[in-house]
């Protein structure tokens, strides 16, 4: 795991002036990789590639980056790992390539030379982005992993192509000059993150999973080439539906532990200490119990805990963590270590984030940190195996909507908009708001309207026309419209929030995590399976990730992981009317908001008068603003 950085100037630049530069960029993103750093230019091509090294697969000098392959017609800097390496290195091996060290980082420089590159891609299990320069066809390449667990950011900035790990490496760019895109901020105050390929900047891109990008040495400034896929989830799920699983239930259940021991083992493949997050849920549960089951000593697992218990998991980790025998570390926070992490949120994201279980996130990483190197995560689940209760909820909203006369949903919708949420707040909390909601989300009419609705954090703070606000991804006709969300959510929420979060949060204490429900071999075993493996009929709120329940009750009786899903959240609306509400006020004064020139000083401002009075429940939007305020504080 590492960070990467480089510009390219087409018509070539001064060795030195790429040297500093590119410097000045890498060092920007240390914390991604403290162990090394390593820098290489081509003048004459106008290339510099700049490298923090965090050292997990050769300790040595061998596997330092930049890295040239054997002929020295590439060289490229990466940052991520493809566990499949040294299978791959025993096929090039046979084929008489000599290796001098013992990365991964060599082995997919060798495929390169004697594959290609899509090829190469194409063997390789990980996750990675990286910039990679062809001396010979004297092309840039920039790669992203499948499902976009690697960031990888880049764009044109007065005349020069940058690209990095993270907008910071590329903010950090002596000449940097780019202001703030509304669209992007439409967005982030929509649903709480800046989906690819927007970024928060101006004229800079995210690249899309499962994408390259080539730029060639006759590149024209300015001219932005189209990201070519090389893997499309929603290509690989159609597929799979096309070839449905045969066997019985029974077979389906063995198949998926023998594949997901077999993603954990490769997951499993480091030179430094390795643990794993364990939040006693199904799909960290999942991950923690195979790893103890290959062997070898105990897993170190780690979890935090909070005093509230309606925000508590701990208590559950450790009793599955007891169970499996694991080395089980848990920190029981007070409030106020939770609270001292939200100022340094806009440092430790490099553009404004508001997904808010990115504080437990942070804070199970830096405790495990302490102990540890890398650890797994068991994110991923959700989206292959049917585990949000949106799925079911949206589907029963919509059945109930196509039931019911246009008038009388038109007149029902009305009258619940009619009724001020701060009346029915004060007779249950919450009713008023919840009621609204409801309404926005039935508002639609159909299925994929009332999902998009789900998704969105609020309606309230707009600055760009629905039509973009309202499309966060494509629809694809499929079997069913639950995989239709599933589908949706892996292209578009998982790496947009979920793995934007994981990465963030880990990277900023220099901590290495993998995703082993991730493998792409398990996402497609996934959607072979028909949907009443995955999601059990009746529409339990538990009814989701059925087969990997089956699963994990291998390993861990029921007792232990059945219960409600919690989610890792933080008591979000009472710290803003309590700990937090001196941060917010100076985040949310007019004068604040007014300075960025965006956003709408006078409907925030309600909002925040009345999420204080307690007769709105407005912390989700709020929060949106607010990270949008920090971030810009930190810059």
């Amino acid at each position: 795991m590492c960070g990467l950085a480089g510009l390219f100037i087409p018509g070539g630049a001064s060795p030195e002036r790429l040297r500093g530069d590119v410097l000045a960029m890498s060092n920007a993103i240390a914390y991604r990789g403290p162990d090394s750093h390593g820098i290489w230019v081509d003048g004459e091509a106008g290339v510099a590639f700049g490298h923090r090294r965090l050292a997990i697969i050769d300790l040595t000098s061998e596997g330092a980056q930049p890295m040239s392959s054997a002929s020295h017609r590439f060289c490229i800097v990466y940052n991520g790992e493809i566990y499949n390496y040294l299978a791959i290195r025993e096929r090039l091996a046979a084929t008489g390539v000599h290796f001098h060290g013992a990365s991964d980082t060599e082995v997919l420089l060798a495929g390169f030379e004697q594959w290609g590159v899509e090829a190469t891609l194409a063997e390789a299990n990980g996750m990675f982005a990286f910039a990679l320069w062809d001396a010979s066809e004297r092309v840039l390449t920039l790669g992203r992993d499948r499902f976009g667990q690697k960031p990888m950011a880049y764009g044109w900035n007065n005349g020069v192509f940058l690209f990095g790990s993270e907008l910071r490496a590329l903010e950090a760019w002596p000449s940097f000059a780019a202001g703030i895109d509304p669209q992007a901020l439409a967005l982030l105050l929509r649903y709480g993150h800046v989906p690819a390929p927007h970024s928060i900047r101006a004229g800079i891109a995210k690249l899309p999973p499962g994408c390259l990008l080539r730029l060639g040495a006759d590149a024209v400034p300015g001219s932005m080439p189209v990201p070519q896929p090389y893997w499309s989830a929603s290509a690989v799920a159609q597929a799979a539906l096309a070839r449905p699983f045969a066997g019985s239930e029974a077979d389906a259940v063995a198949e998926l532990e023998t594949l997901l021991r077999d993603a954990v083992r490769l997951c499993m493949v480091s030179d430094v200490p390795l643990g794993a997050f364990l939040s006693g849920g199904i799909d960290s549960s999942s991950v923690v119990a195979l790893m103890q089951s290959l062997g070898g000593p105990p897993v170190r697992s780690f979890s935090i805990g909070f005093r509230d218990a309606a925000f508590d998991e701990a208590r559950h980790a450790r009793a599955v963590a007891s169970h499996l025998g694991t080395e089980h570390t848990e920190l029981y926070l007070d409030e106020a270590e939770a609270l001292a992490v939200v100022p340094d949120l806009g440092r430790i994201f490099d553009e404004p984030f508001a997904d808010s279980s990115q504080i437990p996130t942070y804070l199970v990483s830096r405790l495990a940190r302490q102990a540890v190197t890398v650890s797994l995560s068991g994110d991923g689940g959700d989206e292959l195996f049917g585990g949000y209760n949106r799925y079911a909820l949206a589907c029963r909203l919509g059945n109930a909507v196509q039931a019911m006369p246009g008038p009388l949903l038109a007149l029902g919708l009305e009258a619940a908009r009619a009724v001020p949420p701060g009346l029915l707040n004060a007779v249950r909390p919450l009713l008023g708001d919840r009621l609204h909601k409801l309404a926005a989300v039935l508002a639609p009419g159909e299925l994929r309207g009332i999902y998009r609705q789900l998704m969105a954090m609020a309606p309230a703070v707009q600055v760009a026309p629905d039509g973009l606000l309202d499309r966060p991804g494509d629809w694809a006709e499929l079997d069913d419209p639950r995989h239709m969300m599933m589908l949706l959510d892996a292209e578009t929420y998982l790496p947009n929030d979920i793995l934007v979060k994981l990465d963030r949060a880990s990277m900023a204490v220099s901590l290495e995590s993998r995703v082993p429900l991730l493998d792409h071999r398990l996402f497609e075993f996934a959607w072979r399976l028909p949907l009443a493996m995955k999601i059990a009929p009746g529409g339990s709120t538990r009814g989701g990730k059925s087969i990997l329940r089956k699963v994990l009750h291998r390993h861990v009786p029921a007792a232990l992981v059945e219960r409600p899903k919690m989610g890792f959240g933080v008591p979000l609306m009472r710290w803003l009317n309590g700990p937090l509400l001196d941060w917010a006020e100076t985040l949310l004064a007019p004068t604040a908001l007014a300075d960025s020139g965006m956003l709408d000083v006078a409907g925030i401002r309600r909002m925040w008068s009345e999420h204080r009075s307690g007769s709105r429940a407005w912390h989700n939007p709020l929060w949106c603003v607010l990270m949008f305020q920090a971030w810009r504080a930190a810059r």
